[in-house]
């Protein structure tokens, strides 16, 4: 059970901190997340528990962990290069966990952000036609693994449940069956292309996390061409269902080894703020990152703030490229790649050029959706669209 004892406002910090009954241990456990002010995580920020070696970086969650902190009033400190640093009291005890959510407030970079808003896509591969139809929004409904993954539903009878129109229920021999609005038939399942045999198909068999992206059509003709039968089985209905895989799955890319702090601290580098002439983009050779096509099929809008050493050369050193925050590991990816080789102008110091590490926005979007559309905004809805193929 979970017990919030304290929430309250320090400097640039929220702060909630809150209490979870546990056993009796020796020492205690501090346990939490940073953000930024728009509940962003941050990734790599190091938190410790001043006057000891007790520390930990954030995860691609923004969330941390600290076992074996002394019992009583300690002092928590937070870091992370481009934010304003926080340090703030916690209260730590033998008979229940500490939670502290902490939102670091963003230093004012000289850097524009980077726009990715392309006009169109062109689609390949095993989801051409899926991203095609969820980007014009054609007739049926649609559920993305965005919200797939918002709702983290147990069994797809659960997720389907949520759809109007659709009818879920345990059937015959234990499985669970799912019938379209006004049929009392099983609809034709297709699974990456292919057709489920026909029958009654257990929708249960698919588990949410393994999925991509589905197609529910409830009406006879209005599913694609191509997945109509002709023995007229989908007059009880069509539903698509398109599975995840390496060509849908972002690429961990394992976290930055350079210390940018110590470097920072050394004067091996600089950061904005200390030299005379900060590196700035480099107009005659942009950056532009891919818009990856999943999220722009589905119409999702994004921000990712990348960390990096711009070289004497005005060369990005690739070793260095690091993740500060992002809302989608997709959009991390594409900018992971736009990175490697971009150049900027460097940055200069006392009349010569020097190592500069930059923190460099990327905003992703998509514009205003197509008339009828779900808002990207409120991705946890599940809309419908009524229109032509």
């Amino acid at each position: 059970m979970l017990r919030c004892v304290r929430h309250c406002t320090i400097g640039l910090v929220t702060v909630a901190v809150c209490a979870t009954a546990m056993p009796a241990q020796s020492g205690g456990t501090l346990v939490g997340a940073v953000t930024d002010p728009s509940e962003t995580p941050i990734f790599g920020a190091e938190v410790a528990i001043e006057g000891t070696s007790i520390r930990a970086a954030t995860d691609d969650r923004g969330k941390f962990a600290l076992l074996g902190v002394p019992l009583g009033s300690q002092i928590l400190t937070a870091r992370r290069l481009g934010f304003t640093p926080v340090r703030l009291p916690v209260e730590i005890s033998d008979r229940a966990d500490a939670t502290v959510l902490i939102r670091m407030k963003v230093v004012p970079t000289t850097l524009t952000p980077v726009v990715v808003h392309p006009n169109r896509l062109e689609y390949s591969g095993r989801l051409a036609g899926y991203y095609k139809r969820l980007e014009k929004r054609s007739s049926g409904y649609f559920i993305t693994r965005d919200q797939i993954d918002r709702q983290n539903p147990s069994n797809m009878g659960q997720l389907l449940q949520t759809v109007p129109g659709i009818r879920v229920a345990r059937g015959r021999a234990g499985i669970t069956a799912m019938r379209m609005r006004g049929r009392t038939c099983s609809p034709l399942v297709w699974l990456d292309g292919i057709p489920m045999p026909a029958g009654e198909t257990d929708v249960d068999a698919f588990v949410p996390s393994s999925i991509q992206g589905i197609e529910l059509y409830l009406g006879a003709t209005t599913a694609p061409l191509r997945y109509m039968d002709n023995r007229d089985l989908s007059s009880c209905g069509t539903m698509l269902i398109w599975s995840r895989g390496p060509d849908t799955d972002p690429v961990r890319a394992p976290r930055a080894q350079v210390d940018l702090e110590d470097l920072v601290d050394r004067a091996a580098i600089f950061t904005a703020e200390n030299v005379d002439s900060p590196a700035t983009a480099d107009l005659n050779h942009p950056i532009r990152p891919e818009f990856p096509p999943p999220l722009y099929a589905a119409r999702v809008r994004g921000l990712t703030i990348a960390e990096f050493v711009v070289d004497t050369l005005g060369r990005v050193e690739e070793s260095t490229i690091g993740i500060v925050s992002s809302t989608d590991p997709l959009f991390s990816d594409a900018v992971r790649t736009a990175l490697r080789g971009a150049t900027f102008v460097p940055a200069e110091k006392a009349g010569r050029r020097v190592r500069q590490v930059v923190q460099q926005p990327f905003r992703f979007d998509v514009g205003q959706p197509p008339t009828g559309s779900a808002s990207p905004e409120k991705p946890d809805s599940l809309a419908r669209h009524d229109g032509g193929r």
